[in-house]
């Protein structure tokens, strides 16, 4: 495989590395699970399903792998060892946090991350994470597909 093949794989396959920033004072499930919060439609849902497994392919950093490097399907979006580093030194995270349920956001700070590629408190994720620009559609699609993951 070719160092720009390698780099472009890793950009795109290391879609979520920066939800593993600490969510800004109160719980992070706090926007999503109080008793006025209105469960996301199915369509939103599967919306956010096809980008993030065709669009994003997020699994591909951060979805565990087995010795034989097949996605561990029980540990979906739970996090990983990053499997490939760049080629030259540069700034670069070595692991994929856990996406599934988004633990280190709120609902509203995964929308506003996905749109403008800042995390609530300010920072931005390292390479290999992309910083996406997801439309506000786009963005409240992917958080309720992966709110809806347990």
């Amino acid at each position: 495989m070719s160092t720009k093949s390698r780099l472009t794989l890793a950009a795109i396959g290391a879609c979520w590395i920066a939800f593993a920033a600490p969510a800004q004072a109160g719980s992070p499930n706090e926007a999503t699970t109080s008793p006025s919060a209105v469960a996301p439609a199915p369509e939103l849902i599967n919306r956010g399903r096809y980008l993030v497994e065709r669009v994003g392919m997020c699994a591909d950093c951060h979805g565990p792998r087995n010795e034989k490097g097949q996605l561990i399907m029980s540990q979906w979006l739970k996090g990983s060892p990053l499997p490939f580093q760049p080629m030259v030194p540069m700034p670069w995270s070595p692991a994929a946090p856990a996406i599934a349920g988004l633990p280190s956001m709120t609902t509203e700070q995964a929308v506003a991350f996905l749109q403008t590629g800042v995390r609530a408190d300010g920072s931005r994720p390292l390479p290999p994470m992309p910083e996406f620009r997801f439309s506000e559609a786009d963005a409240t699609a992917v958080v309720a597909y992966l709110k809806s993951l347990p």
